[in-house]
């Protein structure tokens, strides 16, 4: 059957926190409950700065997870879309689901006025990168991170 790509409900939150889950433990990372309700409640929010979500499913089982958010962008005009995380459970693999939610957010992201899509991901992950080779194109820059640090008032 042909997998079916829509927007995150309500009612997928116990499947979307299991492949979310998945997708964080494969990039050796995990986040306190406080942040998976956040993460779940910002995906259904109506805030333009909320996060969207997508999900694939095959034959009615949630078996794939997009998230992605529109922001604005100093060297252009029109918004970009981020698409943050992208995640097909094993069982998921070798059916297309990976290229129909990237293509999916391609769509939103042209529905949207957003001609830019980028995402990023680790440079070993050489299955997820032999797809995004197909559908996307590799770019000349380096990802830094500000250096770990407390912030005064935070828990």
């Amino acid at each position: 059957m042909a997998p079916i790509i829509r927007a995150l409900r309500k009612s997928d939150e116990p499947f979307w926190r299991a492949l979310w889950t998945d997708y964080l433990t494969f990039y050796e990372t995990a986040v306190p409950e406080a942040v998976h309700a956040s993460t779940f409640a910002r995906l259904l929010g109506h805030d333009p700065r909320d996060f969207n979500g997508l999900i694939a499913e095959v034959d009615g089982r949630a078996m794939g997870l997009a998230h992605y958010l529109f922001h604005r962008h100093c060297w252009k005009i029109e918004d970009c879309c981020y698409l943050q995380d992208l995640y097909v459970a094993p069982e998921g693999r070798g059916r297309g689901l990976g290229r129909a939610l990237i293509e999916a957010v391609y769509a939103e992201a042209d529905r949207a006025g957003a001609p830019s899509v980028y995402w990023l991901t680790q440079e070993g992950n050489r299955t997820a990168r032999e797809l995004y080779d197909r559908v996307g194109q590799v770019t000349p820059f380096i990802r830094y991170n500000r250096a770990a640090r407390t912030v005064p008032g935070a828990s």
